[in-house]
């Protein structure tokens, strides 16, 4: 018998908790490091369904759009995040997702 993976025990955990926005943030990670940007998008933007405050994901979602080539998508996610960035006071995310907003307009 072989070892779960990262991912494979991370699903299996999000089976029991399907709206654990960490869980679902750590698979989101998975599928970026896999190379499957579709999939880390869908698992971003079901995490920020469930979870709107979740400051990294609306970047981290940011930028797997731009890689997919979806620049509009990637513009209106990085909107969203700055100003819950900045209600939560974390200046620097918000600087961050400014910087990639910048970089793609």
């Amino acid at each position: 018998m072989t070892a779960k993976t990262r991912k494979e025990k991370l699903q299996a955990m999000l089976a029991d908790e399907p709206h654990d926005p960490e869980l679902l943030y750590m698979l989101a990670m998975e599928h970026v490091s896999e190379g499957n940007d579709e999939q880390a998008v869908r698992t971003f933007q079901e995490l920020l369904a469930h979870a709107p405050e979740h400051i990294a994901a609306y970047h981290q979602a940011a930028r797997a759009l731009q890689r997919l080539g979806q620049l509009t998508q990637a513009r209106a996610t990085l909107q969203s995040g700055i100003p819950i960035a900045l209600k939560n006071g974390d200046t620097h995310a918000a600087g961050e997702m400014q910087g990639l907003l910048d970089m793609l307009d």
